[in-house]
Order: structure tokens, then C-alpha cells, then sequence
């Protein structure tokens, strides 16, 4: 069981973590874009509060190094920080959340130099989970007979068009300005998406990852690799499935290489 928070800030794992985390397991992973050399410029961190409860956060930094590394890496510390001093105590999580995005968004801020980062963040509280977001870091929940029972909408022109029936979700995966993001960490515009609170059954999976995992699979290639069998394979599959279409490109599907940041949870 995790106790203590595990942040992973800029950097690379070699392999998928997996954690008992809030009465489930977490599986974690983070690792730059294939043939970059410079840092990984995602975050992640899993904070746990007791053995029922805990936080789970992935961040992608904006504005190329050593700027987006520092401001996705301030924002899933300020998370943490917040959520150890004023949300464990009572698992009130909601305020703790909140004021920790507002001051990560002020932190970033004084960075200056561009600096901007997106966030997802998952209250997780006796199977009972809450999403938050800004920008296109994004939450997915799927059942294990594939029904997708949340998505959280990127927050960009392009995840408008899909919401409002403009554009199909097919083809926004290639569009040409799926790249743009209309409302980020580090802006005096911010704003703070909260979506509904859900109770997770037995076999549902919750995951939450950057932007370089839905810009290399389809929703429905997701959720097929997530929603059965053991977690830790789930994860593992996943990667290498991203990986392979970040690496191999093949016409008519979508290859856009890029750091990579997700956590998959399931209850037990």
C-alpha cells in the first residue's frame, strides 16, 4: 500500500510502476518522447490519504525547455503539498485541489519565459472519484463491458468541435490544430473544469493521461486495451501500443511522437 506520495517530476521510468493506492491499484508511467534528448516535460504524482482515499494528478508542460518541465513539475507539487496539509486530514479534497491549481497557475506565472502546463487531477475517496482539469491532459473512465461512463472534453477549439458535433472524433485526431490549447497553467484566464463526482463499480477502470496518449490512439483503441485483465498487463499493453504508433508511422493512422504521461486505477 502506498503511504507516502509518489512524484514523478521530468524524468523517465523504465518501466510501468504499479502501487496499491485507495483501496485499488494505481499503475503509473512516464517517459519522453522516443529519440528526444531533451527532458520529459510531463509530470505525474499519486497522493495518498489513508488507505481509501488518495489523489491522482498528470500534468504536461507547455513552452518547450527547461520551461515546461518547471511548470508541469510546480503544478503536481503544489497538488501534493496541498493535499497533505489541508485535504488528508478530513479527505476533503475539493478546496485542496483548488487553491493548489491557483497557486500553481501564480507560481508559473512568475516563471515567466512562457511557461504554461495542463493538469488532470482524480479525488478518489471509497470508490467514489471526482475529475479536474485544464487544458487537454485528459480523464477517461470505461466499464468492463467497454461502455466509456466519463471523458473529460479538452479544453482547445478542436475538443469544442467534437463536443458540439462539428467534428467528428475520428477525425480530430488528425487534425492540424489539435495541437492548440485554449486554456492552460500559467495564464491570468485560467479556469478550473470540476466534472461530476462518479462512483466507480468493482470492474471499472479509471484512467488519466497527456496528450501524447490521445493524440496516438483512438478512445475506442483505449478503452479496449484498458477495461479487462489484470491492470499492471492493461498499462503495459497500453504503452506499447502508444509507443508502436509513435515510432512506426502508417498512413491513415494517427503517429505524433511526444512525452508521455498516464495512471490507470481500478478499484479492487
Amino acid at each position: 500500500m502506498l503511504t507516502e506520495p509518489e512524484l514523478y517530476l521530468g524524468v523517465d521510468i523504465a518501466a510501468v510502476a504499479s502501487f496499491r493506492f485507495a483501496n485499488g491499484i494505481a499503475c503509473a508511467y512516464t517517459g519522453r518522447a522516443p529519440g528526444k534528448e531533451s527532458d520529459n516535460e510531463d509530470a505525474l504524482g499519486l497522493i495518498p490519504c489513508g488507505e481509501a482515499a488518495g489523489v491522482l494528478v498528470v500534468a504536461d508542460g507547455l513552452g518547450g525547455q527547461p520551461s515546461g518541465k518547471q511548470a508541469s513539475s510546480t503544478a503536481v507539487r503544489q497538488i501534493s503539498r496541498n493535499v497533505n496539509a489541508n485535504g488528508c486530514e478530513h479527505t476533503v479534497f475539493r478546496d485542496a485541489i483548488l487553491d493548489g491549481i491557483e497557486q500553481a497557475n501564480q507560481s508559473v506565472m512568475e516563471q515567466g519565459a512562457g511557461a504554461g502546463t495542463t493538469i488532470a487531477v482524480v479525488e478518489i475517496e471509497n470508490r467514489n472519484v471526482r475529475p479536474y482539469h485544464v487544458g487537454d491532459s485528459e480523464i477517461l473512465i470505461t466499464g468492463q463491458r467497454g461502455k466509456i461512463k466519463h471523458q473529460t472534453i479538452s479544453h482547445s477549439p478542436v475538443g469544442y468541435a467534437v463536443e458540439s458535433g462539428l467534428l467528428e472524433a475520428g477525425d480530430a485526431i488528425h487534425d492540424e490544430e489539435r495541437h492548440l490549447v485554449s486554456n492552460i497553467i500559467g495564464t491570468t484566464e485560467m479556469r478550473v473544469e470540476i466534472g461530476p463526482r462518479i462512483t466507480l463499480a468493482p470492474l471499472d477502470t479509471l484512467l488519466i493521461a497527456s496528450d501524447g496518449l490521445f493524440d496516438n490512439l483512438h478512445a475506442g483503441e483505449i478503452k479496449d486495451i484498458i477495461r479487462s485483465g489484470p491492470l499492471p498487463a492493461a498499462a503495459e499493453n497500453l504503452l506499447q501500443a502508444c509507443r508502436s504508433r509513435m515510432t512506426h508511422f502508417s498512413e491513415g493512422l494517427p503517429h505524433k511522437p511526444d512525452d508521455l504521461a498516464f495512471i490507470l486505477f481500478r478499484p479492487a
